[in-house]
């Protein structure tokens, strides 16, 4: 196991309590521990909030829970996992030094709503900072065999950011991306709970976007299958009240701040229109801020950059991918010290070393550079900003091209919108590649069902029908948007 030292590390540097980071750790390990699993590994696929943070968002909130959706029904049988846990309990020790009691093991099998027996487990581990033997800390697992898979499952490698990562990476057989964003819409039309409401936005905000067709043939199968209604606007409105009494006790402790729910509440219509297909707006390929070059993408906590005050950049990095503007305290070069609403983009190491934080000005939507070493403080703020550029500060990690420094004044910057300079670019962009090679931009689509791409000539999401690359015959009609090449 990791030592003490190294997760008050990470806590400092995420701005979370240390058993929270302990917890995310053993996390890690445990998913390790059913990939390594020959009975389980090919049947159980991970899935819900969890499977966000571990497989698609490195920054996003930190969760609690294992769900999965066990393809083989028999495994929802006490003595069986039971068994099944013990032994991966001595491989987890034996592995890492994590100790889990196994006379602690505990699995109740119970009858669901649809009339189909699920099973709720708790797994006990040995902690850092636990009292005693009865306050150890616990990881509940959510195992439910009666679920419909719209999508085939995806192997997705697991975010462990931690020094003792195995050299080849821990992998687990989870949900595809666009059935993990229908089920939480389902889920947030049925429960309500303020955890479905924070990662359905943070995904409808997010740049890969599928298309809203594709999410609401996966969200229809979900709820027929439940025999329940697709959740509709109304439906939501509903829980308001609910919501926001359970904002801060149900995910404070998971986030290093936690905005407003109106932040995410009064975006809800916009959601809503975009699902049902009533949002018809073209959404603009962004430019990058600056030049491009190399691209170093450190894993997560491995580039601890501080300001002045000592605190990590990583809250930067946390609005970015939360796309949450941040007030920046910082001295230029000629001493003068200002606070600035920013929004954050990209991080870029300069030919001479410097680091610098690339951001808009949010008053007036000007570029600026800002050297890592002058910045004083740093925080996040309850506003949220549309991205006017690539947001290379991404939930997935940092990136830091290694760039030369130039004025900013050659680098532009869009109207206060935003919009019409980034078309006159792109249709500029256009204008050139048609001259020198005769041709227009290709637009690339990905099947949901196989991931196998597709170039058009026009913006056409209709895919031919076609075969996975395993030879097998793919059901995928509808593609989203995934790039432009000019």
């Amino acid at each position: 196991m990791i030592s003490k030292d190294e997760i008050l590390a990470f806590a400092d540097d995420t701005g979370l309590t240390p058993n929270v980071i302990e917890k995310d750790y053993v996390l890690g390990w445990l998913l390790a521990a059913v990939n390594n699993n020959s009975v389980l590994s090919q049947s159980w696929v991970f899935k819900g909030g969890t499977c966000l943070k571990k497989c698609y968002f490195e920054t996003y909130r930190f969760s609690e829970d294992l769900d999965f959706t066990l393809q083989d029904k028999n495994h929802i049988d006490a003595a069986f996992l039971v068994d099944q846990f013990s032994l991966m309990a001595q491989w987890l020790y034996e592995e890492t030094g994590i100790e889990i009691p196994t006379d602690r093991l505990k699995f109740d099998v119970y009858t669901n709503p649809r009339g189909h027996q699920s099973c709720q487990g708790r797994v006990y581990y040995k902690s850092y900072f636990a009292t005693g033997k009865h306050s150890l800390p616990r990881i509940k697992f959510d195992l439910t065999a009666d679920e419909v898979l719209v999508m085939p499952p995806s192997r997705q490698a697991v975010f462990h950011p931690y020094t003792d990562s195995p050299q080849d990476g821990i992998f687990i057989m989870s949900y595809a991306y666009p059935e993990v964003f229908g089920e939480k819409i389902r889920a947030l039309g049925e429960r309500g709970r303020p955890r479905d409401l924070y990662d359905v936005m943070n995904l409808f905000r997010n740049d890969n976007l599928p298309a809203s067709a594709v999410i609401q043939d996966i969200l229809s199968q979900k709820c027929a299958y439940k025999e329940i209604g697709v959740p509709v606007l109304v439906d939501v409105n509903a829980y308001r009240d609910v919501m926001l009494r359970n904002w801060e006790p149900m995910l404070k402790h998971q986030l290093p701040m936690l905005p407003e729910l109106e932040v995410y509440w009064d975006s809800l219509s916009e959601f809503f229109d975009w699902l049902e297909g009533r949002d018809t707006r073209e959404r603009v390929k962004l430019a990058v801020i600056s030049g491009d070059g190399q691209i170093y993408q450190p894993s997560y906590g491995n580039l601890r950059l501080r300001t002045r005050a000592g605190k990590s950049l990583e809250i930067i990095r946390f609005a970015a991918g939360n796309r949450l503007c941040v007030n920046l305290d910082y001295t230029d070069n000629n001493g003068r010290r200002s606070s600035r609403v920013i929004e954050p983009y990209s991080l870029r190491q300069a030919k001479n070393g410097n680091v610098l934080l690339f951001a808009v000005r949010a008053d007036d939507g000007q570029i600026r550079a800002y050297k890592i070493g002058q910045i004083n403080d740093a925080s996040m703020t309850n506003r949220v900003f549309s991205p006017r550029y690539q947001v290379e500060l991404s939930p997935s990690g940092i990136s830091v091209p290694i760039v030369e420094t130039v004025p900013l004044t050659q680098l532009g910057h869009p109207s206060s919108s935003g919009r019409a300079d980034l078309k006159m670019r792109r249709r500029s962009a256009m204008q050139r590649t048609s001259i020198s090679q005769n041709n227009g931009p290709t637009y690339i689509y990905r099947c949901p069902m196989c991931d196998k791409t597709f170039r058009r000539r026009s913006q056409n999401s209709k895919l031919n029908p076609h075969k996975t690359k395993n030879g097998w015959p793919c059901s995928g009609r509808i593609g989203y948007y995934e790039d432009t090449k000019y």
